[in-house]
């Protein structure tokens, strides 16, 4: 044996009562489990960690990440590592950097520069405190296919690996991108079957399912039958739909029974990405919420969602324009902007009207905070509403926006100050609910969800609060994603399962990140291993990358 955890609290991700045992791993994965009550000898190993009140659990896995860069430039990667996440879902929200061309690359990384940043490179054990990682070596934006980009992940850091373990879902905003380009139309049946040979691509190559951001631009130009057809093909190789729909706000629940109906239609699982009820018009409706989900269920949809323990949201500012001021790309976006009649228009829609961008709803400029700018002449911006910035300079918030998006080339990242407490509560004890971060690490003041989405369920949630039993929520967080994955080998504690694991210590598990102070790490979770291989040693990084691609192997069907 390898390593051995004596007398642990485990709690094996499947939701059952928790029991105390010795768990020796092998060869990176779990090769004994000496329950307390069992007899015979307990195992031994070269290394023996004593439990002292620790409890061991699968490895969390974050359903809703986007680490799509930040996991080729820093190495470390702490604020994933230190909460003791061992799996990330990229590609989300329909944009992403494969399958590209030469082309919509470029156009993808500008898009969502506000999300991932730029390419540089971070060298080992640098801090992690500005918006944009220091260093001189570019990322090697070599690869175009959802294969290549997933060859560059397990090749990582100066090919040693990444910090953690990734999975991929193929974005559609970027196929529609890449086969339509940015028009506001209909695909022509040429346009279409050229999509469904992306995704179908995607999936051979590894791709776990289809992303979508229906308020994101082009991505939120498909038709529901555009869509349809989409995940027909990711029905057929048992992948799932992650769509951020289309309202969170002004009509939420006809934007969810969308997403269910469609993937009825083309009998496809479905994973609802961030699922919350936020703004004013939806205060006090998560019932209404869950006794959908809980019909489609009924009826036998293949369902489940994420959340993260959080009330605002975070975005770019640019997502909060109308789409058809979005319609052309970034640089279509700038010159409508800068137009006086134009801009007046957008301002009307987004301050009267409500902005599909804003989920339908007028614009608060109280509840838009900015957390990042790539431009660090802006930077007194950040850590204040736009209204606030906007009366400083005594001038209307309109106007201090428009400047910003201008200015900052659109790479503007924002919290939205829009969501519900009793709504975040009420979904995330759903009987599909499993965690998602949705973790932006770009900007000067991120949301704390990057680095503290898992130890706050585990501190907040159950701890202090008993929203959820250690149990349930540990099963969240580990084996009902690992499920919705299909992963055959991780998400429990069993014999013969990789051996992905977290110690932490129930009574003082925590989020250190907060809004003042986002990047600060958690507390009570000294181990965290991968392949049975420490990424977190007595609650520092050590130098191991155990983390690979973690690619769908199922073949495609008829």
């Amino acid at each position: 044996m390898d390593t051995v955890f004596r007398d642990v609290r485990v709690l094996d991700g499947s939701g059952g009562p928790s029991y105390r045992a010795d768990v020796a791993l092998s060869g990176g994965r779990i090769a004994q489990i000496h329950r307390e009550s069992d007899s015979g000898p307990r195992p031994g190993a070269a290394r023996v960690v004593e439990g002292q009140g620790l409890a061991l659990s699968p490895g969390f896995i974050d359903m809703h990440a986007h680490s799509d860069l930040a996991l080729l430039r820093d190495p470390a990667h702490e604020a994933k590592a230190a909460q003791g996440v061992t799996l990330e879902v990229l590609g989300q929200d329909g944009l992403s950097y494969a399958p590209v061309d030469d082309r919509t690359l470029a156009e993808v990384r500008a898009q969502i520069a506000g999300w991932n940043g730029g390419g540089t490179s971070r060298s080992w054990g640098s801090e992690a405190e500005s918006g944009e990682a220091p260093g001189d070596t570019s990322i090697d934006f070599s690869w175009r296919t959802v294969g290549g980009y997933l060859d560059r992940l397990d090749h990582g850091f100066d090919g040693q690996g990444i910090a953690v373990n990734a999975a991929y879902l193929v974005p559609q905003g970027t196929v529609r991108m890449l086969a339509v380009g940015w028009d506001d139309r209909a695909a022509t049946a040429d346009e279409l079957a050229r999509m469904r040979q992306l995704v179908a691509e995607g999936l051979e190559q590894g791709a776990v399912g289809l992303s979508s951001g229906l308020t994101y631009t082009p991505g939120m130009y498909a038709s529901d039958a555009e869509l349809t057809e989409l995940c027909r093909v990711v029905a057929r190789y048992d992948g799932y739909y992650c769509p951020h729909h289309r309202s969170y706000g002004a009509g939420a629940l006809q934007a969810y029974e969308e997403m269910v109906a469609l993937t009825r239609e083309a009998g496809c699982a479905l994973h609802l990405a961030h699922a919350t009820m936020n703004f004013g018009v939806n205060e006090g409706r998560a019932p209404e919420l869950l006794a959908l989900l809980n019909r489609a269920l009924d009826a036998g949809a293949d369902l489940t969602l994420d959340t993260y323990p959080y009330t605002p949201g975070c975005t770019t500012l640019v997502a909060m324009l109308p789409s058809w001021a979005s319609e052309g790309g970034p640089e279509a976006i700038l010159a409508r902007l800068r137009d006086e009649a134009t801009a007046a228009r957008i301002r009307h829609v987004m301050e009267v009207e409500g902005a599909d961008g804003c989920h339908g709803v007028p614009i608060g400029w109280d509840t838009i905070e900015i957390s990042g700018v790539s431009d660090p002449a802006l930077a007194d911006h950040v850590g204040k509403t736009v209204a606030r910035s906007a009366a400083e300079r005594g001038e209307e918030p309109w106007r201090t926006a428009r400047r910003l998006l201008i200015e900052d080339r659109l790479g503007s990242t924002i919290l939205q100050h829009v969501g519900h407490e009793d709504n975040v509560r009420r979904i995330m004890r759903h009987r599909v609910h499993t965690g998602g971060s949705d973790g932006i690490l770009q900007g000067d003041k991120p949301h704390p969800r990057a680095y503290g989405t898992f130890p706050r369920y585990l501190g907040r949630y159950v701890r202090e609060l008993g929203v959820l039993s250690l149990e349930e929520c540990v099963a969240h967080l580990t084996g009902r994603p690992a499920a919705r994955l299909r992963l055959p080998d991780r998400g429990l504690v069993r014999e013969g399962y990789r051996a992905d694991l977290v110690l932490f210590d129930p009574e003082t598990v925590a989020a250190g990140a907060t809004f003042d102070a986002p990047r600060t790490p958690p507390a009570g979770i000294p181990h965290v291993l991968i392949d049975g291989r420490f990424v977190m040693e007595e609650g520092r990084r050590t130098d191991v990358l155990a983390g690979r691609s973690v690619r769908r192997t199922r073949s495609g069907r008829g």
